[in-house]
């Protein structure tokens, strides 16, 4: 199992919407633990760091991380998730 620190998770539809995009690129066994901000996986961590930061969930500590424009993305993918 790989476990990665992310930001801007915020509810269950964020939740929602990184399980079904990580298994969507094969990685299995994907729980998303929203208090602490961690997703963990079974697959390679390099196809997990560029879906969720493509998504808006960059890992802490990451340039990225910083980015309004990754947060206004996690809202996206946020509402996408509560919708399903």
């Amino acid at each position: 199992m790989q476990k990665l620190k992310v930001v801007n998770i915020k509810c269950g539809g964020c939740e929602q919407s990184i399980i079904s995009a990580l298994e969507k690129q094969g990685l299995t066994d994907v729980k998303v633990d929203v208090d602490c901000q961690e997703v963990e996986f079974t697959g390679d961590p390099e196809i997990a760091r560029k879906k969720l930061t493509q998504m808006g969930y960059p890992e802490q500590g990451s340039k990225q991380a910083k980015s309004l424009a990754k947060k206004a993305k996690s809202y996206m993918s946020c509402m996408r998730g509560k919708l399903k």
